[in-house]
């Protein structure tokens, strides 16, 4: 286990690990295949699929952030979601969310469709309906915390000494806050998975995942299922997430730092109904986010007076925000659920998940947050005419 700061794995993570060379970077290696000592002596790399050194570098790093034993860098953030499918079978049964991503339901749900496990949707804020869940002894529980988009909380640590009471893994999706703000694994966790699309390269040019175990032999089952089934990050998306993943701290405290105004301004603005922001200490989730993560996040959303009219316009008179999918960047983005992220959920789903049309998640940059407020004026005030 790691015992160095936060700031201080993501910054020093592959330096000075050049002993050819020298070079403080560690440097991006693009070959499909390496050469063999001799005839059936292989190095520790033989094929980028199975394993490549920029993208082994990576994995450490990620592993060594979320305190877990080993890390597997996948070519998206669903295929991370994907392998950890790959440790069912027919007769296991799965509980996840009611409010999950779209793309998370849509997986579970169409492959439960096609009998590859039994699938229980549940709202995991229900006590009782979450029991009951537990009750049926499944193999897999997977948690969202923050959810996405609604934002709300489950408490891990508890979650997850339920679940293992029962035999089950329970895997978390972490994407929202990062390791710079949650830890999942020291709360009890199994796995812990992110798009690094996100947060951990922060800067909207690579599309990849990450999964982590706190367990050795789990991580190198699933290392197994990656190669197997060809789902491995390449190198080169591998050197920009390492590259975006040094200034995550710093990037994670100026998103914070924007969010806090941003939530503050759209609570006491005439044309909002609600914002959902765990930050709020009037939010149902607050008392938890305070004992399981390091801060709120930059993620929230809100309902617009009006409904989707209005949001509408809202989205046509933005110029800083861009309407687009996909959140952590640097940059602000501002999307409709209902829509675009969870439109592969049904929309009965949707209403049973509370996301309905007038619903408007937003990520939260690292511009000026005056700049941000003032665009956000502008678009809802034009919401409203």
């Amino acid at each position: 286990m790691n015992d160095k700061k936060i700031a201080t794995i993501a910054v020093r993570a592959g330096i000075n690990s050049d002993e050819h060379h020298g070079a403080v970077i560690p440097a991006i290696h693009l070959s499909s295949t390496y050469a063999l000592k001799g005839f059936n002596e292989k190095r520790q790399f033989d094929y980028s699929r199975t394993g490549n050194p920029t993208r082994a570098t990576f994995a450490q790093a990620i592993a060594d952030l979320e305190q877990g034993a080993i890390g597997i860098v996948t070519s998206t953030g669903m295929s991370s979601v994907h392998l950890i499918c790959q440790l069912l079978s027919t007769e296991d049964t799965v509980v996840i969310p009611h409010d999950c991503y779209g793309g998370s339901y849509r997986l579970f749900t169409h492959l439960a469709k096609r009998g590859q496990f039994k699938l229980i949707v549940v709202d995991q804020n229900d006590e009782s309906a979450l029991t009951e869940a537990l009750s049926q002894k499944p193999k897999l529980v997977l948690l969202e915390s923050p959810s996405n988009p609604l934002l709300r909380l489950v408490d891990i640590e508890k979650i997850t000494k339920d679940c293992h009471q029962v035999g089950a893994l329970v895997a978390v999706d972490n994407t929202f806050l990062s390791p710079a703000l949650q830890q999942p694994l020291l709360l009890g966790a199994d796995i812990v998975f992110h798009s690094t699309t996100k947060y951990i390269n922060g800067h909207s040019d690579v599309v990849g995942g990450v999964l982590v175990t706190k367990d050795k032999a789990l991580g190198e089952e699933l290392a197994w299922w990656a190669n197997c089934i060809g789902i491995t990050g390449s190198p080169f998306d591998s050197y920009l997430a390492l590259r975006g993943l040094k200034t995550l701290p710093i990037r994670m405290k100026q998103h914070q730092e924007n969010a806090d105004v941003v939530a503050k301004y759209l609570k006491e603005h005439s044309a909002i109904e609600a914002v959902y922001y765990p930050g709020f200490p009037d939010h149902p989730g607050y008392e938890i986010a305070k004992r399981q993560q390091h801060d709120f996040g930059a993620m929230m959303s809100f309902e617009v007076k009006g409904g989707v009219e209005a949001v509408k316009k809202l989205f046509a008179n933005l110029e800083l925000f861009t309407l687009a999918q996909s959140l952590g960047g640097v940059e602000s983005l501002i999307s409709h659920p209902s829509t675009m992220t969870h439109a592969g959920m049904e929309i009965s789903a949707q209403i049973e998940a509370g996301i309905t049309q007038s619903l408007v998640r937003i990520s939260v940059g690292i511009e000026d947050s005056d700049d941000i407020v003032k665009d956000l004026a502008a678009g809802l005030a034009a919401s409203q005419l």
